[in-house]
Parts: structure tokens; sequence; C-alpha cells
């Protein structure tokens, strides 16, 4: 029985193309300053209660409509907080510096909308307290804008947009 060896050859080429192409996919173009990553951005809309309104409030939910069909995403509000300064040691380029997160009182959701345009949507936001009492049922007319996780030079991710309730009150963003 003749046993020939195998070339090893072509097993060689194929790994170099491999890494090759792998290495390729980091630099995000010829002459790019960064690399693009692979993390996106949702579409959808976040909702912020600010205190003292956000003790009161128990749940939301939204219905977003546009070209005559509405949807109402699943949202949950969870308690949000603000980063606070512990200050630097020293300064320069160098000087290490620290922050702890805080409750500030507010809380704070995310609802993914698919598909949601770049253009005018009509949003309901109904929040209510724990017996289930509406305690903001408002309407508003916002435009969710493209959004860039990595920067303009890698393309958008899914359009958002915000709603703030401090006061009884809704503004868009």
């Amino acid at each position: 029985m003749d046993v020939q060896p195998k070339n090893p050859l072509p097993g060689f080429v194929a790994l170099g193309a491999a890494l090759l192409a792998l290495a390729a996919c980091g630099t995000g173009g010829l002459g790019a300053e960064r690399p693009c990553t692979a993390i996106g951005s949702s579409p959808g809309l976040s909702v912020s209660v600010k205190a003292p309104d956000a003790a009161r409030v128990a749940s939301a939910s939204l219905r977003v409509c546009w070209d005559g069909t509405c949807r109402e995403p699943r949202i949950e509000l969870r308690p949000s907080s603000t980063a606070v300064p512990m200050g630097c040691s020293g300064e320069g380029p160098d000087a290490v510096c620290g922050a702890s997160v805080s409750p500030d009182g507010g809380k704070t959701g995310f609802a993914q909308v698919q598909d949601l345009p770049k253009r005018p949507v009509q949003v309901t936001l109904t929040l209510r307290d724990a017996q289930g009492r509406t305690l903001v049922d408002r309407r508003v007319d916002v435009t969710p804008k493209a959004t860039f996780p990595n920067g303009e030079h890698c393309g958008e991710g899914g359009a958002q947009a915000a709603l703030t309730v401090a006061h009884g009150t809704v503004t868009t963003r």
C-alpha cells in the first residue's frame, strides 16, 4: 500500500485568505480613522418619568400610529439613576476620575417599535398608578430620528424618539 503525504499548501492558503478577510473587516474601509463595530440600535421610543411624578406611576402603555396602522409595544418602567462625580486623582490626560450611580427618583423605559419611520408618528402615552387609575393620557406627535451608534461614518441604526413626563406634562425629543 503506497500512501502519499497530503500537500498542506491548500490548507495554508485557505487559512491565510480567511485571516486576511477577517483583518479587513475591522478596517472600516480605506482611510477610515476608526473601525466600525457590529453594535446596533433598536428602533423605538424611550420614556422618562421625572420625580416626583414617577413615585405615583406603576405602569405605562404606548400606542404608536402612522400610515393608518397602530402598534402597542410593550414597555416596562424601571428606576432611573444619575451619575455622581467622585473627583479625579490628579490633573491632565493621565488623571483617573470616578463616578457613582445614584437613584434620582425617576423611572425610565424603552419600547421597541419595528419599522418605526423617520417621519411624524402619533404617540399616545398612558401612565397608571398601582390601582390602575390613569395619571397621564396624552397624544403627541413626534418625528423619530436616525441613530448612529458607531458614528455617522458607520451607517445608521434604528429610528428613535424620546418622551419625557415632568409635572404631568409630556414633551418630546
